[in-house]
């Protein structure tokens, strides 16, 4: 990329980046913990000599915040390359280790992110287990009923995210939890809690949950770093072999400085949490309150009150989704029309779709997430903005 046809840094020369359910800015607590490991303390953990101690006492204090945090035993938390691989290893890597018939049966919510979909679809066709995927109603909440009636007592695994990646509906994991344990007594049930560590407690929040899948760039801390919760007892085949790092669960060379920096912006997430969590739910309120009311046809999706604090999602009618990203990126605003990894996709939200919207509906669809650097400027701009681009496109 060329410098005439870089972007402006976020914050600067008009530009509101509204996007952070895709990315977060790195916190300065996890740049700061990462540069000693990016330069001098190289070590690798897994030696014995003076350099690899240096890093694997590193890891082990890491990993020692991230259990206390995410309400874990030091000995569960085993580091992946961040959330797909953690879901992936859950699931394929929990479903053989299940004690019910050959093939377990699967559920999940249709609305997983394909890190979860995907996974569990491959599992269904290559092992002939029975895939279940649960709908959810227009308020983005998974049928309970539904769910009951999927969890037989032969059901294996069940995945319900606790947070959906596009509407940022909160999901009841209690209720979920409950309900498997009591139809499903062997299932494994695991939650992609990827979305929500930023907004909630997920120590509380997951707590009845046998597998957690977290990912560092969604709270501050850098790409390619995250972590699977597996609670003791919980049978987890590996899907890396290797040098049998991780407890033999997760093969390969730490990312010591990822991992320390994911430790650091968990920590930073933490304490700030309920501040961040009061200051930006204001002005997620004050941006969807001011389209809906300054753009005919804006319809917001889902029930606020059910919702992360950062995300705000609205359909527009008569409007395609990804057209409407790319000139409001054009006006300064950086948007979304769904998970960042399906971006470019033709085809319309299969969240949306899930609970009930149909094709034009589902295509219509724009996630703005807001996370701790959004300001007043930034809702300002996107304000201004979107009324304007909306009636472009429908003229």
């Amino acid at each position: 990329m060329t410098t005439r046809d870089a972007p402006p840094p976020i914050g600067e020369d008009g530009r509101a980046y509204l996007d952070h359910a895709a990315t977060t800015p790195m916190a300065d607590e996890a740049l700061e913990a990462m540069l000693p490991f990016l330069g001098a303390t190289f070590g690798n953990p897994s030696g014995s000599h003076h350099e690899s101690r240096l890093a694997r006492r590193a890891v082990d204090d890491a990993r020692e915040q991230i259990a206390a945090l995410l309400g874990a035993d030091l000995g569960e938390v085993v580091f992946t390359s961040g959330g797909t691989e953690s879901d992936n290893l859950a699931i394929l890597g929990a479903a053989p280790a299940t004690g019910v018939t050959r093939p377990p049966v699967l559920v999940c919510s249709a609305m997983e992110h394909h890190a979860v979909l995907n996974p569990m679809r491959a599992l269904a066709e290559r092992s002939g287990a029975p895939l279940r995927e649960i709908a959810t109603g227009k308020d983005g909440i998974i049928d309970l009923d539904g769910l009951a009636e999927a969890c037989t007592p032969d059901v294996g695994l069940v995945s319900v995210m606790t947070v959906n990646n596009e509407t940022g509906s909160v999901q009841p994991i209690a209720e979920v939890a409950s309900l498997v344990r009591g139809r499903s007594p062997s299932a494994v049930f695991h939650t992609d809690a990827v979305q929500a560590v930023a907004w909630l407690d997920v120590a509380g929040s997951t707590a009845l949950a046998d597998l957690v899948t977290v990912s560092a760039h969604k709270f501050g801390g850098p790409k390619g770093i995250g972590a699977l919760v597996a609670r003791n007892g919980v049978g987890l085949r590996a899907m890396m072999l290797g040098g049998g790092q991780e407890r033999e669960r997760r093969s390969g060379t730490q990312n010591v400085a990822g991992i320390v920096g994911m430790a650091a912006a968990l920590t930073a997430a933490s304490a700030t949490r309920t501040a961040t969590v009061a200051r930006v739910s204001a002005l997620r309120d004050r941006l969807g309150d001011g389209l809906l009311a300054g753009v005919p046809g804006a319809v917001e999706t889902g029930d606020r009150r059910h919702r992360v604090a950062g995300h705000l999602h609205l359909r527009f009618a008569g409007v395609e989704s990804e057209a409407m990203v790319v000139l409001l990126d054009e006006a300064g605003v950086a948007v979304s029309a769904g998970a960042a990894c399906s971006s470019g996709a033709i085809e319309a939200s299969h969240v949306l779709a899930s609970m009930g919207f149909g094709p034009d509906e589902a295509s219509s669809g724009i996630r703005f997430s807001l996370g701790p650097t959004t300001t007043g400027s930034d809702v300002d701009l996107a304000l201004a903005a979107v009324p304007g681009v909306v009636a472009q496109l429908r003229d």
